[in-house]
């Protein structure tokens, strides 16, 4: 084990994919707060315009976050505070390529919106290798409301296991019939001790999961076809999950 991660931390060039989305190869993978600090890394790609994504999300089960305004400022307090249910509460916008975030979804964990999941997208290409726009997102599981770590506001904390949120993510879309084929390309790379833009730890294999949506909303019964990665991206992710077991994560 020892000699397998010494071989997979010091290699890190070497797991880096974009065979299926030529175009994701040159773009950074980590959001930015409004304050430039590095916020969540990106974790799973859609394939489809708005219209594609946004029927995906509902049919998932997944609700479009509201605006941040003095109404849903105060409507999530009195979620957080009163434990009473606000399943299209606003996020926090954060930042990439120099925008915030185009779209934003939620599903509720719980009773109030201290828990939650919640991705934010940006749309990253206008036509990518399927000719089609190509969006980039940030999952992350909301685990509790506290302080951020940098600047003291409050803020949501995250649950340190990106990739879990990610498959949850991925699985809703699927089950939905919303998703044709799938295939992973090369997100922030392997991280144990991450920090996000509030100061809390994560830890993820560094992949990016990218799902091919249906189109106009018209549901997908079969099965969703999964392209194969690189032998050396399966040898890294068996490394990844043999770490991970072995720390206790």
């Amino acid at each position: 084990m020892s000699y397998l991660l010494a071989a997979y931390l010091a290699l890190p060039a070497f797991w880096k994919h974009y065979e299926h989305q030529k175009g994701l190869a040159n773009l950074p993978m980590v959001t930015r707060t409004a304050q430039g600090i590095p916020g969540d890394p990106m974790n799973i790609g859609l394939i489809g315009d708005t219209k594609d994504v946004v029927c995906a999300m509902h049919a998932a089960g997944w609700y479009p976050a509201d605006p941040i305004a003095l109404k849903s400022s105060i409507e999530i307090v009195g979620s957080v505070l009163l434990d009473r249910p606000y399943r299209d509460a606003p996020v926090s916008n954060l930042f990439y390529l120099g925008r915030r975030e185009d779209l934003a979804f939620e599903k509720p964990v719980g009773t109030s919106a201290d828990r939650r999941n919640h991705v934010r997208y940006w749309q990253v290409l206008d036509s990518g290798e399927e000719q089609r726009p190509v969006w980039l997102g940030a999952a992350t599981l909301d685990r509790s409301v506290g302080l951020s770590r940098y600047t003291g506001a409050v803020t949501h904390h995250i649950g340190a296991d990106l990739d879990a949120e990610r498959a949850l993510l991925a699985a809703d879309l699927e089950t939905a019939g919303m998703v044709t084929t799938k295939y992973q390309v090369t997100g922030i790379g392997p991280t144990l001790s991450g920090r996000n833009g509030g100061g809390d730890r994560y830890y993820t294999d560094g992949e990016i999961w990218v799902l091919r949506l249906v189109e106009a909303c018209r549901r997908h019964d079969g099965p969703v076809e999964t392209i194969p990665s690189p032998m050396a991206t399966d040898f890294k992710d068996q490394v990844w999950h043999g770490v991970v077991q072995a720390i206790g994560k």
